[in-house]
């Protein structure tokens, strides 16, 4: 019962407070969503993708959760490309019922989830946390993988379903995060403390950034959007997302044989609901966004549940 009072009052009613603030900021002045896009997607998206790429130590168990994470989203857009065709969803249907699924908020909610379970409860030994660096330092391996997969196959995936493939490889193309990406990586091949320089500073209060931004552009959205409550699509996704995919990463986990901290991390990152950037993809593009905006939200209020059952399991399956 603790670990639900604390996921719901330390993670899940904090990020529903900045969404509230969008949605009550909309409805006041309406907000120009647009402009709040171009923030998002040009300033704090490719900021925080290169600080935590570059400030993130690559070590083996790091180097195996990357690829665990990407056959778990491999996993996923063919599970969610299969019921796509199944209920027979239009293309630009289909490509937003991936996207809902395929990315997590591995970020905003991963990170803070991950950090409350290992410094907590029988994680702590002595008064100390000795399994927190370790997980915390998993699942920002996650984050870079759902990070560069998302600003890469995400805008791809969106931008097919309205324009030309060339065309949406162009528009792919355009967004800087991927090529922060690259940045941060030959950066790190140089031996030399980049964190020294002027405007480091900078770069850390833009990274702190991104979730209130993200979330209070999403409230925005959602101030904007037509809500269906009967939309059987929306919980569909839902479910893919928080049942069938915590599945297929246990799978995954007992097929590649890995135990403890790791496999703990990778299972409970992968229960985490609908990322925020697939429906500020889904605005940007015009790609079902009020469809995507329920999906963020339906799943992370419904996640406040479902992440308690998964990180009671992983602790169960593999302990340490």
């Amino acid at each position: 019962m603790d670990i639900v009072l604390h996921i719901l009052s330390r993670n899940i009613l904090p990020l529903f407070f900045l969404i509230l603030i969008g949605y009550v900021l909309d409805r006041a002045f309406n907000l120009d969503i647009n402009a709040l896009l171009k923030v998002n997607f040009y300033v704090f998206v490719p900021v925080f993708t290169f600080v935590n790429l570059y400030q993130t130590a690559i070590e083996t168990d790091a180097l195996l959760a990357m690829l665990v994470t990407a056959l778990i989203l491999l996993g996923n857009m063919a599970v969610s490309h299969l019921l796509a065709r199944i209920r027979g969803y239009s293309r630009s249907m289909t490509s937003a019922f991936q996207n809902s699924v395929m990315f997590y908020n591995s970020g905003n909610i991963g990170i803070p989830i991950v950090t409350l379970v290992f410094s907590s409860g029988v994680f702590v030994v002595n008064g100390e946390t000795p399994y927190l660096s370790l997980a915390v330092t998993i699942q920002i391996m996650v984050l870079v993988i759902q990070n560069i997969t998302t600003n890469t196959l995400g805008f791809f995936n969106a931008g097919r379903a309205s324009l030309h493939w060339r065309q949406a490889v162009l528009n792919v193309l355009k967004m800087p995060a991927i090529y922060m990406i690259s940045l941060a990586f030959i950066l790190k091949a140089i031996p030399y403390d980049f964190t020294r320089i002027p405007i480091w500073p900078a770069l850390e209060y833009a990274r702190g950034g991104l979730v209130p931004v993200a979330l209070i552009t999403l409230g925005t959205q959602l101030a904007k959007s037509r809500i269906h409550l009967r939309n059987r699509t929306v919980y569909l996704a839902v479910a893919t997302r928080l049942l069938i995919g915590p599945l297929m990463a246990l799978a995954l986990i007992w097929l590649l044989r890995i135990d403890g901290i790791v496999a703990q991390v990778l299972l409970i990152s992968a229960a985490v609901p609908s990322a925020v950037n697939s429906a500020l993809i889904a605005v940007e593009y015009d790609n079902h966004p009020d469809f995507a905006t329920q999906v963020v939200v339906v799943s992370t209020l419904a996640s406040a549940f479902t992440l308690t059952g998964v990180i009671y399991l992983a602790s169960m399956l593999f302990p340490v």
